[in-house]
C-alpha cells in the first residue's frame, strides 16, 4: 500500500568521537544505556509507533553485533549493507527491491535513543498528509555567533532550526535525490539536505530536547539520567 512506512536505521559508523578511550572500545552504537545498548533503544523508540511497518537497521558488512543486540525485538531486521558514508548506507537500504516507490522511508539515528513517542507520531501524521515529507526539528533558542576566533557577527535566529531524526519521504524521491547528490559530488549531511538539492522543501516539524543526539563522552551520561 502506498502508505506503508519502513524505517531505516544506519548504523555502520564507528562513532570515533564518542569513543574516550580509543583502541577497541566498540562503536558507540553498542554502548550501554541504562543497561541496554544504545542502537536497541533507539529502534525501541520507533517500533512504538504501530504504523511503522517495519525497521531495517543497516550495518557495516561483517558486523556480527548488531542481529544478537537487535534479538527478540519485533518488525526489525539488519541489513549488512553499509557504505563509506551515511548516505550511501541509506542509499544501499532504499536499493531493496521490495521498498516501493510510493512507500514512506523514515531514517533515523542510531544515537539518539530518546526519541518520544509524541514527537514520532507528531512527524508521521504531519508526513503523511503531506506530498513531499519533512523532519523533526527544534527552533534555534540561544544568540548565535559566527566567527572563528573573534565573533564577526550576530546571527538572526528567528528562522533557524536544528535538525533531528526522524525524517520522513517517500522512498523513491529520497533514493533519487541520493543518488542525484552522489553523481554531482553534492555534499550530503542529512537526508533533507538531499531533498533539498533535489529542489524539495521538507516540512518542519517540532521535534524535542530528549531526542538530542549523543555524539561527545559525557553526552552519554546526561541522557542515561534521563533515561
Amino acid at each position: 500500500m502506498s502508505d506503508r512506512i519502513i524505517a531505516i536505521v544506519p548504523a555502520a559508523g564507528v562513532g570515533a568521537r564518542a569513543n574516550a578511550q580509543g583502541g577497541q572500545t566498540p562503536p558507540k552504537q553498542y554502548r550501554l544505556l541504562a543497561g541496554e545498548p544504545m542502537l536497541r533503544l533507539a529502534v525501541k523508540a520507533l517500533l512504538a509507533d504501530r504504523r511503522i511497518s517495519q525497521v531495517r537497521v543497516a550495518v557495516a558488512p561483517g558486523d556480527v553485533r548488531a542481529e544478537a543486540v537487535l534479538a527478540g525485538l519485533p518488525r526489525t531486521v539488519v541489513r549488512p549493507c553499509g557504505g563509506s558514508t551515511r548516505a550511501d548506507t541509506v542509499l544501499n537500504a532504499l536499493r531493496e527491491p521490495d521498498i516501493g516507490e510510493r512507500d514512506w522511508a523514515l531514517v533515523h539515528d542510531a544515537a539518539r535513543p530518546g526519541l518520544p513517542a509524541d514527537a514520532l507520531g507528531r512527524l508521521i501524521d504531519a508526513c503523511l498528509s503531506d506530498g513531499t515529507g519533512g523532519l523533526l526539528a527544534l527552533p534555534v533558542a540561544d544568540t548565535v555567533k559566527e566567527g572563528t576566533e573573534r565573533v564577526s557577527r550576530t546571527v538572526p535566529r528567528e528562522a533557524l532550526w536544528l535538525a533531528q531524526t526522524p525524517q520522513m519521504f517517500r522512498a523513491g524521491a529520497l533514493r533519487q535525490a541520493l543518488r542525484s547528490a552522489a553523481l554531482r559530488h553534492t555534499p550530503v549531511t542529512d537526508e533533507a539536505s538531499a531533498m533539498e538539492a533535489a529542489g524539495h522543501k521538507p516540512l518542519l516539524v517540532r521535534g524535542a530536547a530528549r531526542n538530542a543526539k549523543l555524539t561527545w563522552p559525557e553526552d552519554f551520561e546526561w541522557m542515561e539520567k534521563w533515561l
